[in-house]
């Protein structure tokens, strides 16, 4: 017998004996599927308050002095071994005379160590200042604080490092915060727990979702995009909760800068110990002068972008444990030609599933989602990726967008598959445009195709269903058969692999005590059943 069938029935026979453990605390696993779709009733007592929490409210009030860090927070390289600190130092600037903060007035320095009073180690970064600047009479323009970005490399794995920020010789220096690392790659080790949250705001939906989401004690934070919604807003900070239907007759599309500096403080608390990762959505778009896009968002976060072989801030990977991440951008070039396609084929060709055997991708807008909004949106991108994300295994999808949560079936081109990934939106996380209530398939609801593509996402590759229970028709009549639970409401969910064919996914909504799970099922991994591609 070849090496190869022995390491399949060894992953057939961990696979049973997991289930021997788990199966009996009534939690479903995606063996027992596909299920039969279910659509929960939307609640009409429970409607959140997606009202954006004012600039006066004191977690959003900047606190320290002079260039003193503020807005900390830590974010993963590609490996166990290397984390980034990012901080903002200075004030920002907003109205008609402003003067960008010179980048090398303050030092870019990270002291930390494995105790909290001998900070032995130092690292330096780099800093920058951008600008939110446009073009017509009576727009205010935006420069920001100077953003830092220092990386910390030649860690130990699952090491809690305590560090210091700041600038020394001034001296401007935070207090002492701590992180701690992933587990090293490998087969049976893992974060504890993997918050995925989306479209999150700044409205006291947002602290409800954040303050469910920190009770559960997540390892790491993914972000599928949509970050603090500044584009809700025009420059003179007037908000609304549709920015066309109150401002459309601006020349550009506004945003109000303050806001990302208002998120920035409001989650320092937890995101200066807990890394996020980010992936752009459509309300970090932002444009401005000489067409620019995605200023605020490339410059405030740091992403492992060089050290997983990108070129970008739209698309990288990284590893937590044994879980191969790809974060994937949906408005840029996706095509075969592009760069991201090239670097996302190069990437899974070096992922070795003997090392991390579970992959995950990311990116915002769903294709996947069987809602009224965003309906076949991203329709192109699924065209461009899926056949290579599909060939090489991909487990789990996680999108936002559609301000609403749900769950697929395992799907390969709309079609039942036991080897596709599972899809599931959170979208969900509580910002002030509220929640996706109507869905496609209801009557009357099918949106016209030609109003579904997104400009900043190619052409038109919606059409009508070719085969199946829709074939003929640019929606179904019912729940299609690969949307398994769809629900109205805020929340999170909680990702926890419990071994190289196991994870447990959990969502939580916002109006359920800490400790219910709204939907939960145990996603389990067939690598005998569905091998995958090493090479092509």
């Amino acid at each position: 017998m070849g090496v190869a069938s022995v390491r399949a029935i060894s992953l057939a026979v961990l696979a049973a004996f997991s289930f021997l453990c788990v199966d009996g605390d009534g939690i479903p696993t995606t063996l027992d599927g596909p299920f039969k779709p279910v659509t929960v009733p939307l609640d009409t007592s429970f409607r959140g308050n997606a009202v954006d929490l004012p600039h006066t409210d004191p977690r959003l009030q900047r606190t320290v002095q002079g260039f003193e860090p503020e807005q900390i927070s830590v974010t993963l390289s590609a490996t166990y071994d290397s984390v980034w600190i990012s901080w903002v130092t200075g004030e920002f600037q907003i109205g008609d005379n402003i003067k960008p903060l010179d980048p090398k007035s303050v030092a870019s320095q990270v002291f930390y160590g494995k105790k909290k009073h001998r900070l032995v180690h130092m690292s330096n970064g780099h800093s920058l200042v951008y600008n939110q600047l446009y073009p017509f009479e009576g727009l205010q323009n935006y420069t920001s604080g100077i953003i830092h970005h220092v990386r910390l490399t030649g860690l130990k794995p699952e090491t809690v490092y305590y560090y210091q920020c700041g600038d020394a010789s001034i001296p401007a220096l935070s207090d002492i915060h701590h992180f701690k690392t992933m587990v090293a790659s490998g087969p049976r080790g893992y974060p504890n727990r993997i918050a995925v949250v989306g479209d999150l705001g700044l409205t006291y939906n947002t602290t409800s979702t954040i303050s469910h989401l920190m009770s559960n004690n997540p390892d790491l934070i993914v972000f599928v995009g949509d970050v603090c919604y500044a584009n809700m807003y025009l420059t003179n900070g007037t908000g609304s909760d549709c920015y066309s239907c109150s401002f459309s007759q601006t020349p550009i599309h506004e945003t109000y800068q303050p806001r990302w500096d208002y998120w920035g403080r409001f989650m320092q608390p937890l995101i200066s110990k807990i890394p996020i990762m980010v992936v752009e959505g459509n309300h970090e778009i932002e444009e401005q002068a000489e067409n620019q896009t995605f200023v605020a968002y490339s410059s405030r976060f740091a992403f492992p972008s060089k050290e997983s072989g990108s070129s970008s801030t739209f698309y990288y990977s990284f590893n937590a444990g044994g879980i191969h991440f790809i974060m994937l951008g949906a408005y840029i070039s996706y095509d075969k030609s592009g760069e991201q396609y090239k670097w996302l084929e190069r990437d899974l060709k070096k992922v070795d599933r003997k090392v991390t055997p579970w992959m995950v991708a990311t990116w915002h807008p769903p294709w996947y989602s069987t809602y009224k909004a965003h309906y076949r949106e991203a329709e192109c991108m699924r065209v461009a990726l899926e056949d290579l994300l599909y060939n090489y295994g991909v487990d789990i999808v996680f999108s936002g967008h559609v301000h609403a949560y749900e769950r697929s079936n395992r799907v390969y081109n709309y079609t039942l598959d036991p080897c596709g990934p599972v899809h599931i939106t959170v979208g969900d996380g509580g910002n002030r445009e509220k929640m996706a209530i109507p869905h496609a398939d209801e009557h009357g609801q099918c949106p016209e195709p030609s109003t579904t593509p997104d400009k900043y996402m190619g052409g038109f590759c919606a059409f009508n269903f070719t085969s199946g229970p829709a074939a003929g028709r640019f929606c179904w009549d019912r729940q299609p058969d690969y949307s398994a639970y769809r629900e109205t409401s805020f929340g999170h969910g909680i990702l926890e692999m419990k071994n190289e064919t196991v994870a447990l996914w959990t969502w939580h909504r916002n109006q359920d005590f800490y400790n219910l799970a709204g939907d939960q099922i145990y996603i389990v991994r067939q690598p005998d059943r569905c091998p995958v591609e090493t090479k092509f």
